[in-house]
């Protein structure tokens, strides 16, 4: 989806209410991922139910012993909460996420980090480095660490993500930052991973994809499981996304969690905007 490609700068804050716990539905339907060496729950960045159900599940399994860790899409690859204690102040987990605001608004993700801090669970940053990106632009071979199919499709969707607004020369090299960044977060969670418990991670739903993304990069001893969060979206509707260049029978995630719609927002005027284009 376009919400998911566009620069972080575009991304608005979204409000985080205090959740109730899981309902017993909801803990029935998280129960169905279990035994997970690593679960991983895609969300759409502007939707605040989605960072509620994620906050829902580190303490659903915190409280049952069973989280290792909490791994983040929203900050880099080497930060770690590990060092400090449960009653660390915000403050103090935000340096050592080294969390940038203005991409990642923390009010938004404050409550999911804080959560798995006050459980004594370490909470680690996986995405790829800034000072790494240029290099994986560069590096060709990243175009074989996806099958042809998915190669394709993650092109695609690199263009249709910006709207038709990036130069096609800039395809490839941003596609290679795509997978770089889900080969990171997939090293983050294998090394994280503790027998008998489940690291967690938090991305978008474009890194959690089954075909496309982190879990193409998992080993296959580590069982892995995917909870993708989708707003006011039917399973058909979800399916109905991979195109032609993806086998019909693909789907992206173990289970789709439905949450309410988000106010429709005109992603490609925002990015225009952003990039000055007419």
């Amino acid at each position: 989806m376009p919400a998911a490609a566009l620069s972080l700068a575009l991304l608005g804050a979204a409000g985080c209410a205090t959740p109730a716990p899981l309902g017993a539905d909801g803990q029935a339907r998280l129960a169905t991922l279990l035994p997970a060496d690593v679960l991983l729950l895609g969300e759409q960045h502007d939707a605040p139910a989605h960072q509620q159900l994620q906050r829902q599940t580190v303490q659903w399994l915190a409280a049952r012993g069973a989280l290792a860790a909490l791994a983040l899409e929203m900050a880099e690859q080497g930060r770690s909460t590990a060092g400090l204690p449960r009653h660390a102040s915000e403050s103090q987990v935000q340096r050592a996420l080294a969390w940038r605001d203005a991409g990642w608004p923390w009010q938004t993700y404050r409550p999911v980090v804080m959560a798995a801090v006050r459980a004594g669970v370490p909470v680690l940053g996986a995405n790829l480095p800034a000072a790494r990106q240029r290099e994986a632009m560069r590096d060709a071979a990243l175009d074989a660490r996806l099958p042809p199919a998915a190669l394709a499709e993650q092109q695609q969707r690199m263009r249709d993500g910006h709207c038709g607004l990036l130069p096609e020369s800039q395809i490839g090299p941003m596609t290679r930052v795509q997978i770089a960044r889900d080969i990171a977060m997939a090293d983050t969670v294998r090394a994280a991973r503790q027998p008998g418990r489940t690291v967690l991670l938090v991305a978008g739903n474009g890194h959690v994809h089954r075909a496309l993304g982190v879990p193409l990069h998992l080993p296959p001893d580590l069982t892995t499981k995917v909870l993708s969060a989708q707003s006011g979206q039917a399973q058909a509707a979800i399916d109905s996304e991979v195109t032609d260049t993806l086998p019909a029978h693909t789907s992206g995630a173990d289970l789709l969690w439905p949450t309410p719609p988000v106010p429709p927002r005109d992603y490609c005027a925002e990015l225009r905007r952003a990039t000055r284009q007419p």
